[in-house]
């Protein structure tokens, strides 16, 4: 008897039917996953919402996306095509000026991917759960892209390299992303959070010798700038020690 083999559980795995309603398609069922996911986070969002929204039924829905976890692999693919990697072009002959561009690159890179992730806050602490979401053709080509760039500023394993970055990049942006959720449901600005906070904040550090001083006095930059210098010193810190990885004649 021949043993059945199980589908692999992935929207990029599985053939597509052709669609039997004209108004309702793959594409539109995943713009309006968006709207809800940016508007309302993950737990909102259920094929029965969706659904109402789309003024189809469950069943409908079901035709194009077989689970929430398919629609949430295409939900992930869609946003990435937002973000931006320079195409690489180092065709100078000047070494230290070529370790300039790849740094350069890297660094949009990383940024762009940032403010991917804050304008789709679920994003970056889905992308772990997502299936095999990194299938879809828009991470292929926002991973190809990334290889180029480092396979052309001479990293011997440029996978390892993207993996440092993206590591970082990922950690920060679900840390940032969550901030601004808690401050978003709130209803206040961040400043305006973070003021009526702080005491809270000042006494829970009280006893702490290393931890008091940063509470001690109010803020006096703006939120938003403070999170920008603390994503721009730890990417300089892991592209430093990329840095010391490349090969030195």
């Amino acid at each position: 008897m021949t043993a059945r083999t199980n589908p692999i559980p992935s929207v990029w795995a599985r053939q597509q039917p052709a669609p039997d309603q004209p108004a309702l398609s793959r594409a539109a069922i995943v713009r309006e996953a968006i709207a809800m996911l940016d508007a309302d986070g993950i737990e909102a969002l259920s094929m029965r919402k969706l659904g109402a929204r789309l003024n189809a039924g469950a069943t409908s829905l079901y035709r194009h996306v077989a689970t929430k976890d398919e629609l949430m692999e295409l939900a992930v693919d869609e946003v990435a095509a937002e973000i931006v990697v320079p195409s690489p072009d180092f065709a100078g002959e000047d070494l230290e000026a070529d370790s300039l561009d790849w740094r350069a690159a890297a660094t949009e890179a990383a940024r762009s991917f940032r403010a991917t992730a804050l304008r789709h806050p679920w994003l970056s602490s889905v992308l772990g759960q997502a299936g095999l979401a990194y299938l879809g053709p828009n991470l292929m080509s926002f991973s190809e892209r990334l290889a180029a760039l480092f396979t052309a500023a001479g990293f011997p394993e440029p996978s390892r390299a993207i993996d440092t970055v993206l590591s970082y990049v990922i950690g920060m942006s679900t840390t940032e992303a969550a901030w601004l959720t808690t401050v978003a449901r709130s209803g206040e600005t961040e400043a305006a959070f973070i003021a009526r906070l702080m005491p809270a904040a000042q006494q829970a550090a009280a006893g702490h010798d290393h931890l008091a001083d940063s509470y001690a006095a109010p803020l006096a930059l703006d939120p938003g700038e403070i999170r920008e210098t603390k994503f721009a010193y730890g990417l300089e810190v892991v592209l430093d020690g990329l840095a010391m990885r490349l090969p030195r004649d």
